[in-house]
């Protein structure tokens, strides 16, 4: 006669061997099934954004800076600083004005995966608008696109992402000019 706790305890390994089994193969399958040419689902590839360009107009309230980006629009931070130098070297931007703006796109970038620059926009550009002054290309620097915006009076401004083509703005603030 067999012992109840033996037989109980057989078929409790067999039921775990067989769990164990099933999930090692549940785990493989999509790897196997890639292999063999099988429809799997796609894999998710993450795109660094790139920054192509970057203008500016004046307006009758407002003078916009706009850069323009190839890819989804990335986090962008915009903070005032005493002074503007350029990523990695440290050294300082030579932009007339009193007031300055960093905007940093991170993560982003102004080349291409292999280190052909997309950016086509100014490098160094002294501007003559109502508010803004100049707008530099400070950084292009793992992962992080950076511009310096030049003011003579403390910049009071608002920052957007339009769509249809991808593009991140900022808009200074100023008396009406029209």
């Amino acid at each position: 006669m067999r012992h109840p706790y033996r037989t109980r305890r057989r078929r409790t390994v067999a039921l775990a061997t067989g769990a164990l089994l099933v999930t090692g193969l549940a785990l493989s399958a999509p790897a196997s099934a890639a292999a063999s040419g099988a429809a799997a689902a796609p894999s998710v590839r993450t795109q660094t954004p790139l920054v192509v360009n970057a203008r500016w107009g004046g307006h009758c309230t407002y003078d916009r800076i706009v850069i323009d980006l190839q890819g989804a629009a990335p986090p962008v931070t915009v903070t005032p600083v005493s002074q503007l130098v350029y990523d990695g070297s440290g050294k300082p931007v030579p932009l007339a004005g009193k007031h300055f703006l960093e905007i940093r796109l991170h993560p982003a970038a102004g080349h291409d995966d292999a280190g052909q620059n997309v950016y086509q926009g100014p490098r160094l550009q002294q501007i003559h608008l109502s508010k803004l002054k100049g707008l530099a290309l400070t950084g292009d620097y793992e992962g992080y696109v950076t511009f310096g915006a030049a003011f003579d009076t403390p910049p009071a401004f608002t920052t957007s992402v339009l769509h249809s083509p991808e593009r991140y703005v900022v808009d200074i603030a100023h008396p009406n000019t029209c």
